[in-house]
C-alpha cells in the first residue's frame, strides 16, 4: 500500500507546469512551480516543519507550548499544521489588509487570530511585529518561530525547494523568478541554485524577485500595497541581498490583472502574490532566447482571495480595470444578477472614467496631524468641497488615507462646537465627531455608481487602480453626472 503516515509527510515535491496563453510571443519557456499543492495550499508549508523541528533540537519549544507568530496567513497554516500534529498551540497574529477568508482558514486548522492595524509602522508596538513579541512573552510557553529572521527557513528552501527545481528541470533552468516577503524563498532557493550551477558553461541561475511597489526591496519606502503576503516595510535577516541579481517593482493592477488571468486563460487559481510574480516572470522573459527556461514560483492559492482579487465588485470600488464576459441571451428563469451581463461598451467607459477622473481634479490632502482649521483652510483654498487625510501627496496609495472630509462637516462641527479650528483631525475622527470613513468609487464603476454613493454620503473618495485621486462631492461630481 502507498501512503504517507502524516500530512506534513506530503510537503514539498510540487510539479511544474509550462505557462502557455499568458506568454504568448515569449520564446522562453516559463514553468510555474505550484507551490500551492503543498497540504496546507502554500510554499510556507515548507518553513513550518523547519522552525518547529529546529526549535524542538534547541530546547525553545517544549511539550504543550504555544507557538506565537506574525502572518499574513499561510506561515500560520503551516505552523498551525504542524502544531495540531505535534500538540501544541497556536496563535497567529495578522494584519487587518488580511482578508477575512485567510483568517476563517486559520481558526479552522485551531489557530487563535489576533488582529492588528497594518498602518502603524513596523517599529511600533501595535505592529505585527510587536504585538506577536508580547503575545510570547505573556503567554505561559509561548514561543516565536520568527520567520522572519530565523535561519531555518531560508534552510529549508535550500533543501528542498533548490534542489527540486534543478531535478525538474535537468539543471537546465536559466532563471529564477520569486517574490520576497519574509526573504527566505527566494534566498535558500536562489543561493541553491546559483552554488550548483555556478561551474556550468552557460553561467550560474540569474536569480529576480519580483516586488510589489512601494516595497523596500524594489527601492520603495514600505508604503501600503494591495498584494498580500509578498513585499516588505523592513529588511528582515533572512533576505539576503547578494542572491537577487535583479528586482523588478510590479504594481498592484499588474499583479491583479496577471492573478485573474492565470485562472482565465491557464486554469490556475491562485493568489496576487503569484500573479505578481507572474508579471515579473515575463517582463524578464521577453528578451530571453528560445533555449531559456524562466522558472517562476506561485507561493499559494486563489480560494483565499475570492472575496478580493476575484470578486468584481471589490476590485472595482478601488479602481482596478474588470475585464468583463460577453452578455448571456435572455432565457426564462435567468434570474439577474448582473453577472450575466456584459457590461458597459468599452469606448463608453473610457469616456465614463475621464470624467471621473476630471472630477477628482485638483483634489487636495492634508496629513492625519493636522487641525481641523487646516484641512477647511485647504479644501477652501483649492476650491474643493472636501479633502483627503493622510497622503502627503494625491494620488496616493488606498492605504495611506485614513479619511475623507467634506468641508461643510468641518464648517458644521465648527459651529455647533464639537470640534474648533485647532482640533487635530486625528482626535476629532477618533472620538466621532467627524466621520471620515471612507466611501470608495472606483473611476470604471462610472457616474451612476458616483451618483448613488453620492446620495448616500457628502463625499467621497475616487479611486483608480488601488491609488485614491482625491475628495468628490456633489459640486465637484455635477459635470460627470451630467455628461
Amino acid at each position: 500500500m502507498k501512503y504517507a503516515d502524516s500530512v506534513l509527510d506530503l510537503i514539498g515535491n510540487t510539479p511544474l507546469v509550462r505557462l502557455n496563453s499568458v506568454a504568448e510571443g515569449v520564446q522562453a519557456t516559463v514553468l510555474a512551480k505550484l507551490e500551492y499543492l503543498n497540504p496546507g495550499g502554500s510554499v510556507k508549508d515548507r518553513i513550518a516543519a523547519a522552525l518547529v523541528d529546529s526549535a524542538e533540537k534547541s530546547g525553545r519549544l517544549r511539550p504543550g507550548g504555544t507557538i506565537v507568530e506574525p502572518t499574513s496567513g499561510n506561515t500560520g497554516v503551516g505552523l498551525a499544521m504542524v502544531a495540531q500534529a505535534r500538540g501544541y498551540g497556536m496563535v497567529c497574529v495578522t494584519p487587518d489588509k488580511v482578508g477575512e477568508e485567510k483568517r476563517d482558514t486559520l481558526r479552522a486548522y485551531g489557530a487563535r487570530v489576533a488582529l492588528v492595524s497594518s498602518s502603524v509602522p513596523p517599529e511600533s508596538e501595535e505592529s505585527y511585529y510587536g504585538v506577536s513579541d508580547a503575545l510570547a512573552r505573556e503567554i505561559e510557553g509561548g514561543f516565536k518561530p520568527d520567520q522572519f529572521n530565523n535561519p531555518a527557513a531560508p534552510q529549508a528552501h535550500y533543501e528542498t525547494t533548490g534542489p527540486e527545481i534543478w531535478r525538474d528541470t535537468e539543471g537546465k533552468i536559466t532563471h529564477l523568478v520569486a517574490g520576497a516577503g519574509t526573504g527566505g524563498t527566494v534566498t535558500g532557493t536562489g543561493r541553491y541554485l546559483k552554488e550548483v550551477s555556478a561551474d556550468r558553461e552557460g553561467g550560474p541561475v540569474t536569480v529576480i524577485v519580483a516586488d510589489p511597489e512601494g516595497s523596500v526591496y524594489s527601492g520603495g519606502s514600505g508604503k501600503p500595497y494591495f498584494v498580500e503576503g509578498v513585499g516588505e516595510d523592513m529588511w528582515p535577516a533572512n533576505y539576503d541581498t547578494e542572491v537577487p541579481d535583479e528586482v523588478h517593482a510590479v504594481t498592484d493592477a499588474e499583479a491583479f490583472e496577471m492573478t485573474r488571468r492565470l485562472a482565465k486563460e491557464e486554469g490556475l487559481l491562485v493568489g496576487g502574490s503569484s500573479g505578481m510574480a507572474v508579471a515579473g516572470a515575463l517582463k524578464a522573459a521577453k528578451t530571453l532566447p528560445a533555449d531559456a527556461v524562466v522558472v517562476v514560483i506561485l507561493p499559494d492559492s486563489g480560494r483565499g482571495y475570492l472575496g478580493k482579487v476575484f470578486n468584481d465588485e471589490w476590485m472595482a470600488e478601488r479602481g482596478f480595470p474588470v475585464e468583463r464576459g460577453e452578455s448571456l441571451p435572455r432565457v426564462p428563469g435567468l434570474i439577474a444578477t448582473g453577472a450575466e451581463d456584459g457590461g458597459t461598451p468599452r469606448e463608453a467607459e473610457a469616456a465614463a472614467r475621464d470624467s471621473l477622473r476630471a472630477a477628482a481634479a485638483g483634489s487636495v490632502s492634508v496629513p492625519s496631524a493636522a487641525t481641523v482649521g487646516e484641512a477647511l483652510d485647504a479644501a477652501e483654498s483649492a476650491g474643493r468641497g472636501g479633502v483627503v487625510v493622510g497622503p502627503e501627496a494625491l494620488p496616493a496609495a488606498l492605504g495611506e488615507m485614513r479619511a475623507v472630509l467634506a468641508a461643510d462637516d468641518l464648517r458644521r462641527a465648527l459651529l455647533a462646537g464639537t470640534a474648533e479650528r485647532g482640533t487635530l483631525l486625528a482626535e476629532a475622527l477618533a472620538d466621532a465627531v467627524l466621520d471620515g470613513a471612507p466611501v470608495l468609487v472606483g473611476t470604471g464603476q462610472g457616474p451612476r455608481v458616483l451618483a448613488e454613493r453620492l446620495g448616500e454620503n457628502g463625499v467621497v473618495a475616487l479611486a483608480e487602480d488601488g491609488r485614491v485621486l482625491g475628495a468628490v462631492t456633489s459640486a465637484e461630481a455635477l459635470p460627470a453626472l451630467r455628461a
